[in-house]
């Protein structure tokens, strides 16, 4: 666990050595997940939002720009900030988007979206967004079958159709739910796209015997394609474990030794009454609740790594630092047995075999050998700041 960071405060405010002052914020940059609107025009079946019953909770934002300009002001002027509009889908309220973008134009601007009104984006949006993120499920049947029929062409369409507009990057965001997805679909996606990250899902049920030999046997095929390629295979989990492993500092100072999924140290989800959570999958939570834009307060995450969490005694722990804290702190601190059962300890299991698939290649050979721009777009691909790396 990194130090405590302890700055100056107030003279009101004391401090001692026994009583340190932790900033809210680790390290030197933050990440402001704005959610636009936690309405949605699809119905996906697996959506994390509808735990909790969140999703359709809340539909426009509620704060005004001047009370989030306050906020920035007080609690993040010193950090470097990018911002991601999610939600629900965040399209649905493009001028809140656009509005942000005019207020704040030295961030950086992500999107997290379902992809299906795309089209419908101006350019002066387009143009300022550093990375799309775009939410699919795998090939066409397994995308529809979670998404609604016609959904995966309507993706792919509008993405060609505003590739020549957009400055940035695109990347294909996979929730891993189904055993029939196929290294074939995940393949033509990485083709179609800038870049792919899948992500296993947290759905019970999902991890039979047979289910996760289906997914290891995919596993095994992405890595060989990774280490045969010639150019670079744009995966970022098998990316973003090579970098960790081949350059193990890597993997802690951007997020201080603590999960790479940013919720333990600079990452803030804004819900649209200005509510902030660390996990956008927790919420429902109130023992979540780190901060409000209304009320101008902010506190450091309480999603942090806990002596209950077996992390420390795993082989993945070096390159992994933690993977996803909500199910470590679903399946250890709240003590689910059954969580852990049926999700967490699958999904830890996968993610050692994906690290020892990439050892079986050598990756330090590999990266010793790789041109220059591979191995350059590795170290510092700007993707993995905005997505969790691990999978």
């Amino acid at each position: 666990m990194s130090t405590p960071v302890i700055f100056y405060p107030p003279l009101s405010q004391k401090v001692t050595e026994l009583n340190p002052v932790i900033s809210s914020i680790v390290g030197n940059r933050v990440e402001l997940q704005l959610l636009t609107t936690l309405t949605c025009n699809l119905k996906c079946t697996y959506c994390s939002l509808g735990v909790g019953e969140v999703v359709g909770s809340q539909g426009k934002v509620s704060y005004t720009p001047d009370v989030l300009d306050a906020f920035i002001k007080k609690h993040l002027s010193e950090y470097e900030v990018y911002v991601t509009f999610y939600g629900g889908e965040p399209t649905l309220n493009l001028d809140f988007i656009k509005e942000i973008m005019g207020r704040y134009p030295t961030f950086r601007f992500q999107l997290q979206t379902n992809g299906t009104l795309l089209d419908s984006l101006p350019d002066n949006v387009l143009s300022n967004l550093s990375n799309i993120l775009i939410s699919i499920d795998g090939g066409e049947e397994i995308t529809d079958g979670f998404r609604g029929r016609g959904i995966y062409r309507q993706i792919v369409k509008n993405a060609q159709a505003v590739r020549d507009r957009l400055a940035g990057t695109f990347t294909a965001r996979v929730t891993w739910s189904s055993e029939e997805t196929s290294f074939e679909e995940l393949d033509e996606l990485a083709s179609t796209f800038d870049y792919v990250y899948f992500q296993f899902v947290a759905g019970e049920g999902t991890y039979t015997p047979a289910a996760m030999e289906k997914k290891k046997a995919v596993i095994t095929q992405l890595v060989d394609k990774f280490f045969a390629n010639k150019g670079l295979y744009s995966i970022i989990p098998i990316m973003g474990i090579v970098r960790n492993k081949v350059l193990p500092t890597r993997a802690t100072e951007l997020y201080h030794g603590k999960t790479q999924c940013r919720v333990s140290t600079h990452i803030l989800n804004v819900m649209p009454d200005g509510k902030i959570f660390p996990c956008p999958d927790m919420m429902y939570v109130p023992e979540m609740l780190q901060g409000d834009v209304i009320a101008n307060w902010l506190k450091p995450s309480p999603l942090q790594p806990h002596p209950d969490m077996p992390c420390d005694r795993c082989e993945a722990q070096p390159w992994c630092r933690g993977n996803c804290m909500k199910n470590l702190y679903l399946a250890y601190v709240k003590n689910d047995q059954r969580y852990r059962d049926n999700v967490v300890d699958p999904i830890c299991d996968l993610v050692r075999f994906l690290g020892r698939e990439i050892d079986r290649h050598d990756p330090l050979a590999w990266y010793a050998r790789a041109p220059l721009d591979v191995r350059k777009t590795l170290r510092d691909c700007e993707v993995y700041e905005y997505v969790e790396i691990m999978p």
